[in-house]
């Protein structure tokens, strides 16, 4: 058995049923984030602009916004509702892990955004080895599919 099965296994048999309450929330924050970026594409592009990317073109800024705020809205759905989970969260990691770079980190010594996008990463992680949990579309497939084993 692999290193990636054997964490698979551990996090599926050692999940408290708080967490699938806090994967909700993450996953219901990052769709909101998402559908924020979404209302407010002005917002996402000065922030980019912001970083003095000049090597880069509008069109490639354009890709990275709709990436961004796709990964949020597709990942927040997933992470949320509990299926392919670790895949969401994993696909999550480095525009998380690029935000903590791209917002000013020591702009304030009371960064709100910097400490959400520090919670958003710890969760991510958390969500990567444990999985999604008991209350999960996951969770509900591989019952049926254990059901459809059966007969």
């Amino acid at each position: 058995m692999n290193v990636a099965n054997k964490v698979k296994h551990w996090g599926d048999s050692h999940h408290p049923g708080i967490l699938d309450i806090l994967r909700i929330f993450l996953g219901f924050f990052l769709l909101l984030k998402g559908c924020a970026f979404l209302a407010n594409v002005n917002y996402l592009e000065r922030i980019l602009a912001n970083q003095q990317l000049t090597t880069l073109s509008e069109a490639a800024i354009a890709f990275i916004m709709f990436v961004v705020v796709m990964l949020h809205i597709v990942g927040g759905v997933l992470i949320m509702l509990g299926i392919y989970t670790r895949a969401a969260a994993i696909a999550q990691l480095p525009v998380v892990i690029a935000a903590m770079f791209v917002i000013n980190i020591f702009k304030s010594p009371f960064n709100t955004d910097f400490y959400a996008l520090v919670i958003t990463l710890i969760l991510l992680l958390v969500f990567i080895v444990i999985g999604s949990g008991t209350f999960s579309l996951d969770r509900w497939l591989e019952d049926i599919k254990a059901e459809k084993a059966k007969h």
